[in-house]
């Protein structure tokens, strides 16, 4: 039984409901033996003893409840279990409580939305829940029940108040540390959770009352506190500025108040203060969200960027001095002077993260060598800058708890550690825009210090960039050129190379991978490697994940700078570390060259032109059933129609067809009143428009802007592809077709250019070079195949490659049912068109060398020394290409 299936069961369920029958129907919904249901039902199977309540081995304890509180049915039940039941189910016939006693997850609704969760169940379908790897369990339970809680909490006070939601966000930071407080010695155990529990009413009526109290015993010193009851004099003095400004808790009802408890049960000694960034992700406005570009993500992500940018070398060093005591004391002095900044620092994640690698660095000294002083390690070492107050908050909060996480550790080893409380202050961390503000005066650069930039900015592509984000690039990019073509994290890059000069300073950043590929390369890195900067690591693409609620992956490259050195770089591909001399711009092994449009083929190509644009108001532009009836009423005009072909026409069979008509045929295609009605659109259209170019063209309103057309036959290259696809779908057209203006054409070519065209090593250089139409390749004649390189090859090279294309062809014309979309569609590519192409691959990476390219990165770093060769030939040459000039400045 599938999932679809049980969904459209339990709904069944609630059409004619009855309770008494509702837990029989809901473990037939799942598919259970109907026979064992039935027994059940009898009583043979059951071994409950008390009316109103089902047992099962393994399966299931249910009661249906009537005078008492589901929270404490449900808590009694779970203690009371015997059998090893795999749920636990309480209800009263509007309310269903549930407990999953495997996972620990509980469900707490109205009964009649069972079949919106009916996913909670799955195990009894055989369908275990999949667990999140390479995550702390406990880490991701914590984020789902904040925002569990959060959006409980909006529910109970049904405001949207900007002033409520800061306080919202305020309180639920509070929470935050109370939870964390309770599991791990600053207050005493669970103190918090059976304060609330022990004190307050089970509706929640008196719970913001509560908390106002003690929130302001947490900010009072002993010295000030006066005839409070013992069980909030218990609590000790915070500060540290958490508790510090009066904000009234929200109100809360039975549910939230629950929630609270719940949450409170987690064990919090066990979550790592970096979640809290993943919990600020799933409770904020997902509109704001989305606007600020933010990407929390998990601490397997993160050491992808503290290894290589400072911690590796660390390790390193420390394992040439150990065993000297007087190179260790440096070492530990170096950890103590480093700075960590974040200018995009979010919740902290990345902050945390540094500050205890640094520490459990520190402490493997200490017990190596037998020391016996107390960390030297401070949070004043961590900087950062956030746009957002309740990020802000959350980053100071999460140092905090992060530094006290690593004291108790280190108390736990040693036996002596420094005081948490009352807190100090979390580092430097400034509410304000990174890209206006002077990063020096945020985290001062001073003669000898080290200083590493981190962090995960927001990405923002130009296309989705709103006006405040526009009015950031004016102020921080303003020298370059088109720099309103840039994603936004640009400006991240260009302020982090600034910050590096005359300084002993790296830094990395997380990005998406599009400032690596086509027009954007040019657009922003000569800007950074003239100031003398260079990439010395880099992670290529990936995908990013993180432990939010919606954890929705995105793909990025981690690129690292540092001030140029002859020091060995680092590419880290899929599973590959791989040493090279240099890095590009494109992430690939090679030099700082920087590959830029070209108006010529590079290699030995035809020139491939821009396909003919209509620009005709849609006069010229036909349907298929449109030229159906303008032949049915005038077959002559036959004559004056030919097939138009775009990238959708051709990669999607979609048929369209365009008036075509030479200035000697203009006389007899008007004799048609369908054709002159055509013309008169076109014309009214062109002279409608603001630009004189256009208005000129309707002087020959007959015809397309465009009008080139081949003698032979024609290359068509389409403009947009799907990025799924492993080749792009080109091909050849007949010479009587028209290709449109979102494809790209070569006239009159030779069989074997389509070979070099549908090749892998083709794609490789598109994807890099390249640019993209959201997610699509782009095709740019003057950015891919201008700039391709291609070596000079033999006629019987040739010969081998138009054999290849040939193949090809033929493979494609045994499925005239499928469109090439469905052909190149890499789940149902059929073999035979895939093995031509493996084939025609073979050929083509015969062209450059002997050996086959063992991947993609092979094949790239191939291409890019190949093109810096005949860039180089052709200067020498005194060629049409010219290198762009830059002043250092």
């Amino acid at each position: 039984m599938n999932t679809s299936q049980i969904e459209q069961n339990v709904k069944e369920i609630f059409k004619s409901f009855q309770l008494s029958d509702f837990i029989y129907e809901l473990l037939t919904a799942y598919g259970l033996p109907k026979a064992s249901i039935s027994r059940l039902k009898n009583g043979n199977l059951n071994l409950a003893k008390s009316e109103g309540e089902v047992i099962w081995k393994k399966k299931l304890r249910y009661k249906l409840v009537k005078d008492l509180d589901l929270h404490l049915a449900i808590t009694e039940l779970a203690k009371n279990s015997k059998h090893e039941e795999r749920f636990i189910i309480v209800t009263d016939g509007v309310l269903l409580l549930a407990m999953d006693t495997k996972t620990g997850e509980k469900l707490d609704i109205d009964l009649k939305e069972l079949p919106k969760h009916f996913d909670f169940f799955l195990p009894w379908a055989g369908m275990e829940k999949v667990q999140h790897q390479n995550e702390n369990p406990a880490d991701v339970k914590a984020s789902e029940r904040m925002a569990k809680l959060f959006d409980q909490i909006k529910k109970d006070n049904d405001s949207d108040d900007e002033a409520f939601i800061h306080g919202l966000n305020v309180f639920l930071s509070r929470l935050l540390f109370c939870f964390f407080a309770e599991d791990t010695g600053i207050f005493t155990d669970s103190q918090f959770t059976n304060g609330i529990a022990s004190h307050t009413q089970t509706d929640g009526s008196d719970l913001s009352h509560y908390l106002d109290q003690l929130f302001e015993v947490l900010n009072t010193d002993q010295p000030n506190r006066a005839d409070l009851p013992a069980y909030l004099e218990a609590f000790p003095y915070v500060n540290g500025g958490l508790f510090r400004q009066r904000q009234p808790a929200p109100q809360f009802s039975r549910k939230s108040r629950q929630l609270i408890i719940d949450i409170g049960d987690l064990d919090w000694k066990d979550i790592n203060p970096d979640i809290f960034g993943s919990m600020f992700q799933a409770v904020i406005d997902p509109e704001k969200r989305g606007n600020l570009g933010a990407h929390y993500t998990s601490v397997p992500n993160i050491m992808k960027v503290i290894e290589p940018l400072f911690l590796d070398e660390l390790k390193a060093e420390y394992q040439k001095v150990k065993g000297n005591l007087q190179k260790v004391n440096e070492f530990l002095h170096r950890l103590r002077s480093i700075k960590i900044f974040d200018p995009a620092c979010g919740s902290g994640n990345f902050l945390i993260i540094a500050y205890k690698e640094l520490r459990k660095l520190e402490m493997q000294a200490f017990r190596e060598h037998g020391l016996m002083a107390l960390s030297g390690i401070e949070l004043s070492q961590f900087y950062g800058i956030e746009l957002d107050d309740f990020a802000h908050e959350i980053a100071q909060l999460s140092l905090w708890l992060a530094e006290h996480q690593m004291n108790v550790a280190f108390f736990n080893e040693f036996g002596r550690t420094n005081p948490t409380l009352p807190l100090k202050k979390a580092g430097k961390i400034v509410c304000g825009n990174a890209c206006r503000l002077n990063w020096e005066e945020v985290c001062p650069k001073e003669e000898g210090d080290e200083v590493y930039i981190l962090g995960n900015p927001p990405y923002l592509g130009a296309r989705v960039q709103e006006a405040s984000h526009k009015e950031d690039m004016d102020f921080a990019l303003a020298k370059f050129k088109k720099y309103r073509d840039l994603d936004y994290i640009a400006i991240w890059f260009y302020k982090g190379a600034r910050y590096l000069q005359n300084s002993n300073t790296k830094c990395a950043f997380v990005s998406t991978n599009s400032i690596c590929q086509g027009l954007q390369v040019g657009l922003l890195w000569p800007y950074i490697f003239e100031l003398g900067v260079e990439i010395y690591f880099a992670h290529t693409s990936f995908k990013w994940t993180n432990s939010a609620k919606s954890n929705a992956g995105v793909t990025v490259a981690i690129i690292g700078l540092a001030n140029e050195s002859k020091d060995e770089k680092t590419i880290f591909s899929r599973n590959i570390i791989k040493k090279v001399k240099g890095i590009n711009a494109y992430l690939s092994d090679g030099g700082k060259t920087i590959v830029s449009r070209r108006s010529k083929p590079l290699s030995d190509f035809k020139p491939m032109n821009f396909g003919n644009m209509p620009n005709d108001g849609g006069g010229l532009i036909l349907s298929e059933e449109e030229k159906d009836q303008l032949v049915q009423a005038h077959p002559d005009a036959q004559k004056f129609i030919r097939q138009l072909l775009g990238a959708q026409e051709y990669i999607r069979g979609q048929k369209r067809y365009c008036l075509w008509i030479s200035d000697d045929e203009k006389e007899e295609a008007c004799q048609f009143s369908e054709i002159v009605k055509r013309i008169d659109i076109t014309k009214q259209h062109r002279l409608a428009s603001k630009d004189k170019g256009t208005n000129k063209l309707a002087e020959r309103s007959h015809q397309f802007r465009d009008t080139k057309e081949p003698q032979s036959s024609q290359i068509i290259m389409p403009s947009v592809s799907s990025e799924r696809r492993e080749y792009i779908p080109s091909g050849f057209l007949e010479k009587d077709k028209i290709v449109s203006n979102s494809a790209q054409v070569i006239f009159d070519a030779e069989p074997w250019l389509l070979g070099v065209l549908a090749s892998k090593i083709h794609v490789v250089w598109l994807k890099t070079v390249g640019g993209r139409l959201k997610t699509d390749y782009r095709y740019a004649k003057d950015m891919v195949y201008n700039t391709f390189p291609f070596p000079p090859i033999s006629t019987q090279r040739k010969n081998e490659l138009t054999q290849c294309v040939f193949r090809i062809l033929e493979e494609r014309e045994k499925h005239p049912e499928k469109t090439l979309a469905q052909l190149y569609d890499p789940d149902k590519m059929p073999e035979g068109l895939r093995e031509a192409h493996r084939l025609n691959d073979l050929a083509i990476e015969r062209c450059y060398r002997s050996k086959p390219f063992e991947s993609d990165e092979e094949r790239l770093e191939y291409l890019f020394k190949l093109y810096e060769k005949m860039i180089a030939e052709e200067q020498a040459k005194g060629g049409l290409f010219e290198k762009p000039k830059r002043k250092r400045k």
